[in-house]
């Protein structure tokens, strides 16, 4: 099934909004065991129309997300009900739900809005609780008049109304229009502490080496994406490599981000988590807050930036950082227990280093970073890392590297 992308919107060309529609899009769909084959993004106002005919003439499904609102330049049903040659009609379902939206927030709606309830004849409404402007299926009988054989989907560009429209309405018309028999599968693995070539050095030859199996990578800051796709067999011999090979580097199958598994984990466990920051400013903090249910077990938070705060916070004896400086694993060491004891948390993480670019020396280079881990009932590790490079790539680095060493002791795994 050939599936194409076409997002309109003159602010997405801009540069001012960046497109997260089509990445989620395509993340969607590739769930689904299908690939997206073509992206496009086009401006605002008549030059959608020649954008939906072109992806048309070439695709089984066309999804278009933008123009559905009562402006002047919002075209999309208007372009594709012309193009179809398909007049466009009073929705009475859709102006009472316009109605009924203003009126809950006290606003008049204006004539403009009445637009958006007009749909071309033969079009399947798809509801959209989030917003006014409603999406629409085009079945491919639709389209036989121009010689096309495709299924159309508009939708609304807001990701808080295209989201839920694509899970709950989209998703599965699309499921139900793959042919008979058709079977494929796709499988994730966010894997970290091992750069791409050391992936490659470990699994790519012999994953090449199963017929039908398709490998992807997706490298991002702080882990790497695996993406195998083919038919479910070689998929599930292509996994049994993967998790024999990568193993406790790991992260996750199902594309969970690693502060998502350890406050997962910390919470079915029942178990709390404390933090002490000086390189990463509260940077960790906001990874673990980031999370939902995080206030399970995330209370205390500690920013010790200077070292009178390592002193008085969490308790960092003043002549442990004369002697050793505040970077320095007796430091991070101290940092973790004193985190531990003044929360009352089951673990830890303490961070202490050179963000740079200035305050490094031959010793301690820009990018040192030393991460504690103390907790109740096990020894209190610290390891060393380097991270040189920009300030936002290391505090990223460190915080990821911090919650792994986290995630390990959790799972029982070996602590690097």
């Amino acid at each position: 099934m050939r599936i194409e992308l076409v997002n309109t919107g003159d602010e997405l060309l801009l540069g001012d909004t960046i497109n997260t529609n089509a990445a989620w899009l395509g993340q969607q769909i590739a769930a689904l065991g299908l690939m997206v084959s073509r992206h496009l993004v086009v401006s605002d106002g008549a030059v959608i129309k020649d954008a939906i005919a072109e992806a048309a003439g070439r695709s089984d499904v066309v999804l278009v997300s933008g123009g559905l609102g009562p402006t002047n330049d919002d075209l999309t049903r208007e372009s594709l009900a012309e193009l179809l040659g398909l007049p466009l009609e009073l929705n009475e379902g859709i102006k009472t739900h316009l109605e009924a939206y203003f009126a809950k927030r006290n606003k008049v709606m204006v004539s403009s809005n009445l637009k958006q309830a007009m749909v071309p004849r033969g079009a399947v409404v798809l509801d959209n609780p989030f917003g006014t402007a409603p999406g629409l299926y085009f079945p491919a009988e639709l389209s036989h008049s121009r010689g096309w054989d495709t299924h159309f989907f508009l939708m609304p560009g807001p990701p808080r109304e295209l989201k839920p429209m694509m899970e709950t309405l989209v998703e599965p018309k699309l499921r139900s229009l793959l042919p008979d028999g058709a079977s494929r599968a796709i499988r994730y693995f966010k894997v970290t502490g091992l750069g791409e070539s050391d992936i490659v050095e470990r699994v790519e030859k012999k994953l090449e080496a199963v017929p039908g199996l398709i490998l992807g990578y997706c490298i991002r800051q702080g882990d790497v994406d695996v993406r195998l796709s083919g038919q479910p067999g070689p998929v599930e011999a292509g996994t049994a490599i993967v998790n024999e090979h990568l193993s406790d580097h790991i992260i996750s199958t199902d594309r969970r981000l690693m502060e998502e598994v350890v406050v997962q984990e910390l919470a079915k466990r029942g178990q709390w988590l404390a933090t002490a920051e000086s390189c990463t400013g509260g940077f960790l903090a906001n990874r673990i807050t980031d999370v939902s249910g995080a206030s399970r077990v995330y209370g205390h938070g500690f920013i010790t930036y200077a070292n009178e705060a390592k002193t008085k916070h969490v308790g960092v004896p003043s002549e442990l950082l004369e002697q050793h400086g505040a970077v320095s694993e007796p430091v991070a060491r101290a940092m973790a227990e004193g985190a531990l004891k003044a929360s009352g948390a089951d673990h830890a993480l303490s961070l202490t280093g050179i963000a740079g670019p200035t305050g490094g020396s031959e010793d301690k280079p820009v990018g040192t970073v030393f991460i504690g881990l103390a907790s109740k009932d096990a020894e209190t590790r610290v390891i060393k890392a380097f991270f040189p490079g920009m300030r936002d790539r290391f505090k990223l680095l460190a915080s990821q590297t911090a919650l792994d060493l986290l995630r390990r002791r959790l799972f029982g795994l070996r602590l690097g």
